[in-house]
């Protein structure tokens, strides 16, 4: 959740700091608006979701609970993957885009209203997502705790970011905290295959792969931890472990090969041979 909120936070701080650099700040009530919108709209769609949910008869809820989650992974993995390709150009596509909304003089700034929107939108619904994911694995107060937290530390940076106090290395933060979220994800999607052998819909390969259950219990502090964050379970089936590790060793490779494995950019060197010809 910290995470997501510094995404948003940061669309609407580099909108908000062109806006005042470019003198432009009469069009900061048109930010707000997006704002405002974007956060009611994912607060009704998660909380018509979990009243949904609540309706099922017990097989129906679990099925709900494995499409969340599948969901959800599918959301954060594109999220992943989109932000680390687009971190470094995130700031000048934002600048081109508010000057191309606030060129059209019929639309009255509307266009930042929607650019902002879209933005915080995304980012709330696939809060939203994660959130009913994790939250429908019954993983008790500490999740809504967490997610409040991460959420104000995300306002904080935000706000700090916005006036300049604070320097955030991007590329460094969205590439180390993306290699967690597909941990995550990983864990979510686990989850989800098990939420199906509940449903009734898959019994396949429902061997226990391992007991961990005497050294971590899923219950104890520590695994309540580890189940709330990565979807820890003490005594995993086969099928949970392989789709695991089938989602999870690919994706970190795409991800570490695109983060690391870059060639260095060779410097140009200047023909020199044409310089001394115009001499």
């Amino acid at each position: 959740m910290l995470r997501e909120g510094i995404e948003a936070a940061l669309i609407v701080g580099i909108v908000a700091s062109y806006l005042r650099q470019t003198g432009r700040s009469a069009w900061m009530p048109a930010v707000w608006a997006g704002v405002a919108a974007a956060l009611v709209l994912s607060l009704a769609v998660g909380v018509a979701l979990y009243l949904a949910s609540a309706e099922f008869p017990q097989r129906a809820q679990e099925l709900f609970e494995a499409i969340v989650g599948l969901v959800a992974v599918c959301i954060l993995t594109s999220m992943v993957f989109w932000m680390h390709k687009a971190a470094r150009s995130i700031k000048a596509s934002l600048h081109a885009s508010i000057d191309a909304a606030l060129d059209d003089r019929y639309g009255q700034g509307l266009p930042l209203v929607g650019i902002v929107f879209f933005a915080v939108a995304r980012e709330g619904l696939e809060s939203v997502f994660f959130l009913l994911a994790t939250f429908e694995q019954n993983v008790g107060l500490g999740a809504p705790i967490g997610a409040l937290l991460g959420l104000l530390g995300a306002v904080a940076i935000g706000y700090a970011i916005y006036r300049g106090g604070v320097k955030l290395p991007l590329r460094q933060f969205f590439r180390w905290t993306g290699l967690f979220i597909l941990f995550v994800a990983a864990g979510l999607l686990a989850g989800s295959l098990r939420a199906l052998h509940e449903a009734g819909l898959w019994n396949g390969l429902q061997e226990t792969a391992f007991n961990f259950s005497a050294i971590v219990p899923a219950d104890g502090a520590l695994g309540s931890l580890l189940a709330g964050v990565f979807g820890y379970q003490d005594m995993p089936s086969v099928g949970e472990v392989a789709l695991y590790l089938l989602y999870l060793v690919p994706a970190l490779a795409l991800l570490t090969l695109g983060s690391f494995g870059r060639a260095p950019v060779k410097p140009r060197v200047k023909d020199r041979s044409a310089s001394s010809a115009r001499v």
